[in-house]
């Protein structure tokens, strides 16, 4: 299958990846792990920090794993497949929710007896992958393999639904905040009927009652709302990020 793969013309790059259950020191059970064979770059998780697999001895996992296993992004563990041991020092910390289930991510050349399952190309500018997967599954067929292409317009799909929902959620959110500031205008108007009479019976013209108001507005809001509004952003968001864990992003182009 790598032959096939290799041999069409049009090929830009392409990289090969298994995936198989390992066993990790001061992990209890299996944990899947996806090996990757070549620059696997372009088929990443985004980083929170480090870098993505660039050879031997090398692995990346999420925040989830290094927080499990009380690691960090330097130290070393070992990841036994089958009757091969490999130690594997931290080198990135990639951006995903994969779940309550531990994954991590390496190169195939730790373990002599990992073979990649899947390989995944990325064709030249004005090749069609659709003509490159068909001449590929022409080959790989037979031995009973399969080539599709994976398009990119259904994930845009995804991100466009997403983002027109954040906005919306957005515009809602400031809709309420600024009802929630009329209503506490006015109920606050109301309450000081008296002094805003006294103001205009010793000569305050219509603009300057307005003007007081705003002033008493703009101090409570702005000097008390906007820091305490940061202060509770920063104490909520980690603890739904923590939560929640966090999105798993990759780019593949045929598989």
């Amino acid at each position: 299958m790598r032959s096939a793969v290799t041999s069409q013309p049009g090929m830009k790059s392409y990289y090969g990846k298994a995936q198989m259950e390992v066993a990790v020191a001061g992990v209890s059970g299996s944990v899947e792990a996806s090996l990757y064979e070549g620059d696997s770059r372009s088929g990443r998780y985004e980083m929170l920090s480090g870098h993505w697999v660039t050879g031997k001895g090398q692995v990346v996992v999420s925040s989830r794993f290094l927080e499990r296993t009380s690691t960090r992004l330097g130290d070393t563990v070992r990841v036994t497949y089958e009757k091969e041991t490999a130690n594997l020092r931290f080198v990135g910390e990639s951006f995903d929710t994969s779940g309550s289930r531990l994954e991590i991510h390496a190169d195939t050349a730790d373990f002599k007896s990992a073979e990649p399952s899947t390989f995944l190309v990325e064709t030249e500018s004005g090749v069609s992958a659709d003509e490159y997967a068909r001449k590929v599954a022409a080959v790989v067929q037979p031995l009973g393999g399969e080539a599709t292409t994976g398009s990119e317009s259904g994930q845009d799909g995804v991100i466009l639904i997403m983002a027109a929902m954040a906005v919306l959620f957005t515009l809602m959110l400031i809709s309420v905040a600024g009802l929630g500031v009329l209503n506490s205008v006015v109920l606050d108007t109301r309450e000081r009927i008296h002094d805003l009479g006294v103001c205009k019976a010793i000569g305050m013209t219509p603009r300057q009652t307005l003007s007081l108001v705003l002033a008493s507005v703009t101090v409570i809001g702005g000097l008390i709302g906007v820091p305490a509004g940061y202060a509770l952003h920063g104490l909520v968001m980690p603890v739904m990020g923590h939560a929640v864990g966090r999105v798993q992003a990759r780019r593949g182009c045929l598989g």
